[in-house]
């Protein structure tokens, strides 16, 4: 597998879909990205990260309804390599769980995100919503800089819309052998750890939905087994959480 090279095959065309129902513009993520490429000095190794996911199995975990469930799998399988939403960091930590991995554009709790920079990997999405944001990296240490255009300097392209459905595209870009999916719902219930303004409510939803269908469309190409404690996407078994007090993570 090459380790950062290629882009999952297609993305482009998932890409132009997302701008054009959006009303996003390429230029502007592209112009977040070359901020994020000046603003990010030094990213973390990309060896070191393989090593983390690669032929392992990975908790992938979301802001959804059903996350408050998860927390006693996620503190018996502490070990496990999580990856989470940093909407759902902060329910996390003060819970007791400590992810390995965050992936964010942001909008979460920055000086929460500063902090756990220190011990965890901290993926940073540019695009054109966030670019006043993005000086804050620099205060970041373990970081690794994404977008969702064209690679540009050290900045990368997994795959991905949203931080959730990022998180499942980065555990198979490394080549994760299963993912898990926690709080990760896709229904119409918006979990309360999002903190989506009312205002914000059917865009939330609409942004749920095109990741729920990138996440079925990256079911087609993955190597990873895919598992969900919610209602499952195509292409993922529905697992319940008896199922995995008995399961062996190794």
């Amino acid at each position: 597998m090459l380790i950062l090279e290629l882009m999952v095959t297609g993305w482009n065309s998932k890409y132009r879909k997302i701008i054009r129902e959006f009303g996003y513009k390429r230029q502007e993520d592209c112009r977040a990205a070359e901020l994020l490429n000046c603003v990010l000095q030094k990213q973390f190794s990309a060896y070191r990260l393989k090593k983390m996911i690669h032929n392992n199995p990975i908790f992938v975990i979301g802001s959804g309804p059903s996350l408050k469930a998860a927390l006693p799998t996620l503190k018996k399988h502490k070990d496990v390599i999580k990856i989470c939403a940093d909407t759902a960091l902060s329910f996390l930590v003060k819970n007791g769980v400590k992810p390995h991995i965050i992936v964010t554009d942001l909008d979460g709790d920055i000086d929460l995100i500063k902090k756990i920079s220190k011990t965890s990997v901290v993926i940073v999405h540019a695009h054109g919503d966030n670019i006043t944001k993005i000086k804050t990296v620099r205060n970041f240490k373990n970081c690794i800089g994404t977008t969702q255009t064209e690679r540009i300097g050290k900045i990368e392209n997994f795959g991905g819309f949203t931080d959730g459905d990022r998180c499942v595209f980065l555990a198979d870009h490394f080549g994760a052998s299963k993912i898990f999916l926690f709080g990760m719902d896709f229904g119409s219930k918006i979990g309360i750890h999002s903190k989506t303004k009312k205002s914000e409510r059917m865009t939330k939803l609409k942004k749920l939905e095109y990741a729920k269908m990138l996440l079925e469309w990256l079911a087609k190409k993955t190597r990873s087994e895919l598992y969900t404690v919610s209602k499952p996407p195509k292409g993922f078994k529905r697992i319940n959480y008896k199922e995995l007090e008995t399961c062996t993570f190794s």
